[in-house]
């Protein structure tokens, strides 16, 4: 089974590059960030039509994500309950499988702007809301991903620059949100492979940014503790960021495996 995830920047731009790569890349879920699309907008019909379920929580000009999935979803939940948010930025919906229910969750995380802020600060209040909410999602869902365009690098790690540490998405404040959000159980699935140096999920559109590699990894997927066994590759890709009038994001792809058999 491959989950992905991947910011679009913009799906009606995009989406004959969002079908192509489904094409090509036959993943069973995908989470979009940045639809930039109304609800009554949304593409639904040319997805069932090439073999996507959908769910959608769409927002005109900014904002909004999705889930894409071969089999139908339940449980569908917008946004955090326990946050009040103008704003679309988060989807959860249940997968039902052979080894029980997959709960994904995909969220475009705020971008913050600049530490000092009032972007800043909703991106702290959005947060440790969403740390809030989470151990009732997990409570409920031994089996559960979270993903999505998160704003904020793991560590010096995901940063071609060193000096751009301490400014917006690599802030001690952010990641130590990430770190709480992480000790409730989760786990980074692209850290549980080895990887190649200098591995990032957006690049800028300027200075030739994606040539040189001048990048960030701020695209993750967090699994669960009961997920951990199952993961066998996690990788971003590279290819769609080559496309004419490309994404400045990429995709990021999560392979997961049967589980262990009982002892």
């Amino acid at each position: 089974m491959q989950i992905a995830t991947w910011n679009v920047n913009s799906l009606g731009v995009r989406l004959p590059q969002v079908l192509d790569w489904l094409e090509a890349n036959p993943v069973d879920v995908l989470g979009l960030q940045e639809l930039k699309l109304a609800d009554d907008k949304f593409p639904a019909q040319a997805l069932a039509e090439a073999g996507w379920h959908a769910v959608w929580h769409g927002q005109k000009t900014y904002n909004g994500v999705a889930l894409l999935s071969r089999m139908p979803m339940q449980d569908v939940v917008r946004n955090n309950p326990q946050f009040a948010d103008e704003q679309s930025r988060l989807i959860a919906a249940t997968l039902p499988l052979k080894t029980g229910t997959l709960r994904v969750i995909n969220g475009y995380f705020p971008n913050g702007q600049a530490p000092d802020s009032d972007k800043f600060a909703y991106k702290m209040r959005w947060l440790e809301a969403l740390r809030a909410w989470l151990p009732h999602e997990l409570n409920q869902h031994r089996q559960l991903v979270l993903m999505g365009d998160m704003n904020i690098t793991m560590d010096a790690r995901d940063v071609w620059d060193p000096a751009l540490e301490g400014s917006i998405h690599c802030t001690p404040q952010e990641r130590e949100q990430l770190v709480q959000i992480m000790a409730l159980g989760l786990h980074d699935s692209l850290r549980l492979f080895t990887q190649e140096p200098k591995v990032y999920s957006w690049w800028d559109y300027r200075d030739l940014a994606f040539r040189r590699n001048r990048g960030m990894r701020i695209d993750h997927l967090l699994i669960s503790e009961a997920l951990r066994p199952q993961a066998t590759a996690c990788a971003v890709d590279k290819a769609p960021r080559k496309n004419p009038r490309p994404s400045d994001h990429a995709p990021v792809v999560l392979t997961l495996g049967q589980p262990p058999a009982a002892a």
